[in-house]
């Protein structure tokens, strides 16, 4: 039975599975809730078999855009009033999900942006802990440029060891023991101008918290938890 109190939210999800776990457990934990009726509903496609992103967006593995076009539709057809997908990479891809669904698409990338505008309206420059894809796509250089903002990514030895510590974590290799490597990256971005940080992949936070680093971070897997709540309760 369709609730009649909040919108259905259809998550796309898989990419990676822990990322989208602690997407789950996250909105569980910020929806103010008393009762089991108090949540949310949301339908997960937790799809581990889509093509990887990064992989495609370099022209070096299959593109996984009719793999997204296929969850979006299944979500909508399965009663999803709007969509989430928490991972930035796969953003580039962006346009197959829009154009196979007619329900709205919640885009991380500009809610992450503009939560960097609300929370720090001085800030010139962002540092963007983001996975190759994310980079080479020019997701978040485009939505930031958008609002005056320059952005600084990792480069070169600090883009490898990005990359690295990410495939760990997809893995499944213990999370905490890559804080100190994601830390020094984080830093790196600092010593080239970034005032705010913004974890622009959603392993990021698997591994990396705001007291962890020197300036303030901003989370993009926070940020689509609060978009998703507001949105879900906004509505009937």
């Amino acid at each position: 039975m369709k609730d009649e109190g909040y919108s259905t939210v259809g998550v796309i999800g898989g990419l990676g599975p822990e990322a989208t776990l602690d997407f789950f457990a996250k909105i569980l934990a910020s929806t103010p809730a008393a009762i089991d009726q108090d949540h949310i509903h949301l339908i997960i496609d937790n799809n581990p078999k889509v093509p990887d992103r990064n992989k495609a967006v370099a022209g070096a593995g299959p593109s996984p855009a009719a793999a997204l076009a296929a969850m979006a539709r299944r979500l909508e057809g399965a009663g999803a009033d709007f969509l989430v997908m928490p991972c930035n990479a796969a953003h580039a891809f962006q346009g197959a999900i829009e154009a196979a669904v007619s329900i709205p698409f919640v885009s991380i990338i500009e809610e992450t942006c503009s939560a960097v505008v609300l929370r720090f309206p001085p800030v010139k420059c962002v540092g963007v802990l983001a996975s190759t894809g994310c980079i080479d796509a020019e997701l978040y250089q485009t939505a930031f440029a958008r609002r005056g903002i320059d952005v600084v990514v990792p480069v070169a030895a600090e883009r490898d060891a990005f990359m690295q510590l990410v495939y760990r974590i997809k893995s499944g290799e213990k999370a905490h023991l890559f804080t100190a490597a994601m830390r020094d990256i984080a830093a790196a971005l600092v010593d080239r101008g970034a005032e705010v940080l913004a974890a622009g992949c959603t392993e990021v936070p698997l591994v990396l918290g705001e007291r962890d680093v020197p300036r303030p971070l901003v989370d993009s897997t926070d940020v689509l938890v609060r978009a998703t709540i507001q949105r879900a309760r906004a509505r009937a």
